[in-house]
């Protein structure tokens, strides 16, 4: 492994990797990224550094990819966050979206659309197919970086996915 967590023998930019190590990890909460501009994702793995978010990341490259993450022979357990492209080659962001809803294992997992389209249609789809968020892509690297801080932030940090306290 390199010094961003990738794995070393296969190239930053291709393929499903571990991106980000486990040191100061946010209680091992896991982010799988799916996003297949790699400008795009190395913009948010150093945003994600940079700000001190340290969780590992696992990055799928595609739909494809990410499907085989969370349902296939060797998956896991289900991540703490997914960061999902909608513009994806091959199986697209939205029916992603789709197969996560429709598992008991991801249902209720948090899904952040960080997607370049403005378009309301695709909007509503992401909605309704039980997008948590959608925010587009700033085109400033600085304000990308703000937006990748405040999305790890709120849904890593901030949310609660279930409730810690104690009731009588």
């Amino acid at each position: 492994m390199d010094e961003f967590g990738h794995i070393a023998s296969r190239p930053a930019t291709q393929g499903l990797y571990n991106a980000v190590g486990q040191r100061g990890v946010m209680e091992n909460k896991v982010v799988l990224l799916i996003e297949d501009n790699p400008d795009d994702e190395r913009l948010t793995l150093r945003a994600l550094r940079r700000n001190n978010i340290m969780n590992e990341v696992v990055v799928a490259c595609d739909g494809e990819e990410a499907l085989d993450y969370l349902f296939g022979a060797d998956a896991g357990p289900a991540p703490a966050l997914v960061v999902l492209d909608l513009k994806l080659p091959g199986v697209t962001g939205l029916e992603v979206l789709q197969r996560i809803r429709s598992e008991p294992k991801t249902r209720t997992v948090p899904v952040v659309a960080l997607t370049s389209s403005e378009d309301n249609a695709s909007v509503r789809m992401a909605y309704a197919a039980g997008c948590n968020s959608y925010i587009l892509k700033p085109t400033d690297p600085d304000e990308y970086a703000d937006v990748v801080l405040q999305i790890g932030m709120y849904w890593l940090l901030l949310n609660e996915r279930s409730c810690k306290r104690a009731t009588n």
